[in-house]
């Protein structure tokens, strides 16, 4: 069980990014050793704040991501505290060697921190989309994945990555996000039940899991339909537990999720599922094999689907 968080239960939404800012500051007014890498990116990941109460505990690369894994890869080999906060398209793609070799393998445990993450650059288009992170870092031994879904799961996340032992990729988009659950309670590589329901299981990650939630709200109301919503924050080390105890009711699953439906969210429960004899209805819902449409992050969900309406449509043909 995670410890206790700070946020309030009735407290306005806020971007995870500026949780994950706040956060950052109170470990670091502790903790010494706590360093945040930059690459050009301290505006953009809230950071500023950071940087002028703890100057000395922040770092700036420039444009360089893969130096600025390297960096922190080596600022970790000498026990510092290390966060690497790049947008997730660069920090993942540009520096994937880095990530491999120096962090992953050599066990240097940094805390990857990919910002402005699936979608959420919007109309600069597919080159500042991260819809490849998941599929290319699952695929990467000795690397926690998380994707936070509202400011606790962000809080949370950020204390217990970091006091890991071992590395952290961590993802964060731009908007605001409702608290989604009174239960306050997380644990990196445990789900999160928000609803329970006997119909139907929605299991998403990240900023789809809001809308989720929605789609479930939606269905009983109009259909006396019962979801089960599950926010599945990490992606890996996938909890096979819970996604056991969903599969065991028998009901159609549907997985949403800011990312290609190749590789992500989708595929790893489809793997379990498979390879263990569930037999469960199942649909994947993310950004398919195409070239993505150009909008803003809202117009790029509603056009793909990852909305209360999308959602609750897929759910309604799904049961059919």
């Amino acid at each position: 069980m995670g410890e206790l968080t700070t946020v309030a239960p009735n407290s306005t939404a806020q971007a995870n990014l500026d949780v994950f800012s706040a956060t950052l500051q109170q470990l670091a007014e502790t903790d010494r050793n706590l360093l945040v890498v930059t690459s050009d990116s301290r505006g953009s990941g809230k950071l500023v704040p950071f940087g002028q109460r703890f100057p000395k505990q922040h770092i700036e690369i420039g444009i360089a991501e893969q130096n600025l894994v390297g960096v922190a890869a080596g600022l970790a080999s000498t026990g510092k505290n290390v966060f690497a906060v790049s947008p997730a398209c660069f920090l993942t793609a540009r520096s994937f060697e880095q990530i491999k070799t120096d962090v992953c393998y050599s066990n240097n445990p940094v805390r990857l921190i990919g910002i402005s993450a699936g979608v959420s650059y919007g109309a600069l288009g597919s080159t500042h989309h991260s819809l490849h992170d998941f599929a290319a870092l699952r695929a990467v031994h000795n690397l926690t994945i998380v994707a936070p879904a509202d400011n606790v799961e962000t809080e949370q996340a950020i204390r217990q990555a970091a006091a890991s032992e071992t590395p952290v990729y961590l993802r964060f988009g731009k908007k605001a996000m409702p608290l989604l659950s009174d239960d306050q309670s997380f644990t990196l590589g445990k789900g999160r039940v928000i609803r329970d329901g006997h119909d139907l299981i929605l299991i998403g990650t990240g900023e789809t899991v809001y809308p989720a939630l929605q789609a479930a709200r939606w269905l009983e109301d109009r259909h006396r339909i019962k979801a089960t919503v599950v926010s599945m924050h990490t992606i890996k080390p996938l909890d096979y537990t819970l996604l056991a105890t969903l599969a065991a009711k028998g009901v159609p699953m549907i997985t949403v999720e800011e990312h290609s439906v190749f590789g992500g969210l989708g595929e790893a429960c489809a793997s379990f599922l498979i390879q263990n004899g569930y037999r469960n209805r199942f649909r994947i819902m993310g950004i398919p094999d195409e070239y993505t449409v150009t909008g803003s992050q809202a117009e790029i969900f509603t056009h793909y689907g990852l909305t209360e309406k999308g959602i609750a449509a897929e759910a309604l043909n799904l049961l059919a």
